[in-house]
């Protein structure tokens, strides 16, 4: 494994994308566009993809043709010939000229399939062999990288090709400087996933939408309708729960949004920038964002969630629907789990499927397109490697990869058994992508229009935080100045608190609630200093002041608003007060049904107790975060608080 692979996104601990308005693309939306290249094709018989140890994949890729669909109208399929992989007498010589691919967390899966099928054959690129390594990122974040050169990372670990699973993030890079920063040339695309409303099976047969797909207005109608359930004889599941991913980092996000938009716009295939520009648009889509639960930044993190639900009772628990992309069905339905869209494991398929709803008026496909990277850091072999590795995957053979791993080929065709195991429809209603500076105005304005959050900072301040990490660096030190950096990622409107704990040997739990929570145009000055005046105290009150805060914000929820707890913590419960996790879900786990709370959980420093944070986060459907490595924190929590 090259050190490309196994770095991951550590590389991005300075740099997070963020909700209130200074992310990536607020600098404007004068974007240009990038085209996607015609490719022509050749029919052939595909080979097998090559089997990964721990994962499941097929061994007899078949395409679908069938002509129903609850996408709409049917769409005839695209039966553009493949050309063959044609390869050479023997490969070429060593050292290897290394490709470096740079994937979403939604395809990365696929990149790495094809990259490994590309590997299992001999390759000859200007007399070397090829190796491909393939690492991920959240798609909008990977764009940040691409726009601004990848300035983290030294120029040997940059990737030399692209492949968001969007071509939406390719013009996005494109329009802020990816082109002469990093070389940024046009996509080809490698695969399709349709985006879809993914629905525990009862659900969706009890509305009514398995058998007759729902519009898109329908479908935000409906996440609005408090009773729908009840209405359906089923309180026991609770509101329509609707989850959605970050537009700023996620495609189903993004062009979730973009649906939201055009629903409100009264025509999908016909948004402007004028449009979202208006106040009565502006007015629709926020109020259809009242109806999201909560967001969160990728399909993994909801589908592991809903894993989680069924396993302890019922899926309906944690979420009725979650816009995310086909494939990412296909994975839940088959067993996969990630907490974190990195680490994988294989578990029995859940006894619950879910269903994948296509909106009747059409729907969003995410087209995984391939860029090479004419950039100063890759080699003319490696370019030119590059862009083999990439005709490779548009071949017959390549292609029978992207379909053993879930995705719809160039031409729209799944394999027999994905389909079924994902229940895609086929073919897809597909609706044309809106333009570049439509997109990169919704990515710009979600922080005007999504639900708001109303959050409570909860921070352990026991003596173990006085502990060094760095010279002259303690734990709460590091702390207090991710909190810091966290507030960038609120918005004016956002009503912020915070509340630390700890307690003296026989004593109360102190300091308590240092700001309360209010409106962060007006509690900013008020959290900054108290964040500046925690200290260190004494012992690890950890259930009691979870449930005691837990408790006061459902006291207060606004349904208007995301209610969470932000729960940063680097020991086990150690005090003399009362309190136990049984207690702490007896008192706090029925809340979730009228006035849900999340607690989310950090897991601060080597001595935290994970296991019972993980608990305490799964209990109200919320997320678990892992920064045992210290020096982590400040990435973690930027990523914890755009679930909000």
């Amino acid at each position: 494994m090259s050190e490309f692979d196994q770095r991951g996104g550590a590389h991005r601990a300075g740099r997070r994308a963020r909700r209130g308005g200074a992310g990536w693309l607020a600098g404007g939306i004068a974007v240009g566009l990038v085209g996607i290249a015609a490719t022509a094709y050749v029919a052939l018989d595909p080979h097998t993809a090559a089997h990964q140890p721990g994962r499941a994949l097929l061994s007899t890729p078949a395409p679908v043709d069938e002509s129903s669909s609850l996408g709409g109208s049917p769409v005839p399929l695209r039966t553009t010939a493949l050309p063959a992989d044609h390869l050479p007498a023997s490969a070429g010589a060593a050292p290897c000229t290394e490709v470096r691919v740079l994937a979403s967390l939604e395809n990365a899966d696929v990149l790495r399939a094809l990259a490994r099928g590309y590997a299992g054959a001999k390759r000859d690129v200007a007399g070397r062999c090829v190796t491909v390594s393939v690492t991920a990122d959240k798609s909008g974040l990977a764009a940040d990288d691409v726009a601004h050169g990848f300035p983290a990372l030294p120029a040997a670990q940059r990737p030399t090709v692209w492949a968001p699973d969007s071509s939406a993030w390719l013009n996005l890079a494109a329009g802020q400087g990816a082109t002469a920063r990093s070389g940024l040339t046009s996509g080809r695309s490698l695969a399709e996933s349709a985006i879809v409303l993914a629905m525990p099976a009862e659900l969706a047969q009890e509305i009514g939408w398995a058998s007759k797909a729902p519009t898109w207005a329908e479908i935000f109608a409906t996440a609005g309708n408090a009773h729908v359930w009840a209405n359906q004889g089923h309180p026991e599941w609770g509101g329509f729960k609707l989850g959605k991913t970050s537009p700023q980092v996620a495609t189903s996000g993004l062009l979730g949004m973009a649906a939201s938009y055009g629903v409100a716009a009264g025509g999908l295939a016909s948004l402007t920038t004028a449009d979202l520009g208006r106040a009565d648009i502006v007015g629709k889509v926020h109020a259809a964002e009242l109806s999201v639960t909560h967001y969160m930044a990728t399909p993994e993190h909801f589908l592991w969630h809903v894993r989680q639900a069924e396993d302890s009772g019922s899926a309906a628990e944690f979420l009725s629907a979650v816009i995310v992309d086909e494939k990412s069905v296909w994975d839940y339905n088959r067993g996969l789990s990630s907490r974190d869209g990195i680490t994988e494991e294989i578990l029995e398929p859940p006894a619950e499927p879910l269903v994948p709803i296509y909106p009747r008026d059409g729907t969003f496909t995410a087209d995984s397109p391939a860029a090479v990277l004419n950039a100063p850091w890759a080699s003319a072999a490696q370019r030119a490697a590059s862009k083999a590795f990439i005709d490779y995957a548009t071949t017959a053979q390549g292609q029978a990869v992207v379909r053993a791993n879930g995705c719809r080929d160039v031409r729209g065709l799944a394999d027999t058994a994905v389909s079924l195991t994902g229940r895609y429809s086929s073919p897809v209603n597909s609706l044309q992508i809106p333009s570049t500076t439509v997109l990169a105005r919704i990515v710009h304005d979600f922080p005007a229009v999504r639900k708001h959050a109303r959050v409570l900072f909860l921070l352990d301040v026991s003596r173990s935080m006085a502990a060094n990490i760095a010279p002259g660096l303690t734990r709460l030190s590091a702390a207090k100045k991710a909190m810091v950096a966290a507030l960038a990622h609120f918005t004016d409107d956002d009503k912020v608190g915070l509340a630390a704990f700890s307690n003296q040997t026989g004593g109360p739990i102190v300091p308590g609630v240092v700001a309360p929570v209010g409106p962060l145009k007006t509690a900013r000055a008020g959290l900054l200093k108290a964040v500046a005046a925690l200290q260190p105290v004494a012992e690890t009150p950890l259930f009691a002041a979870v449930e005691k805060n837990t408790i006061s914000m459902a006291k207060s929820w606004q349904p208007d608003a995301i209610n969470a707890v932000v729960v940063l913590s680097d020991g086990h419960n150690d005090t003399n007060i009362a309190g136990t996790l049984q207690t702490l879900t007896d008192n706090i786990g029925h809340l979730h049904h009228t006035t849900p709370v999340l607690v989310f959980t950090l897991a601060y420093g080597k001595d935290a107790d994970v296991p019972t944070l993980q608990a305490i986060a799964k209990l109200t459907g919320a997320h678990f975060y892992d920064a045992t490595d210290p020096a982590t924190i400040q990435r973690v929590l930027g990523d914890l608080v755009t679930s909000f």
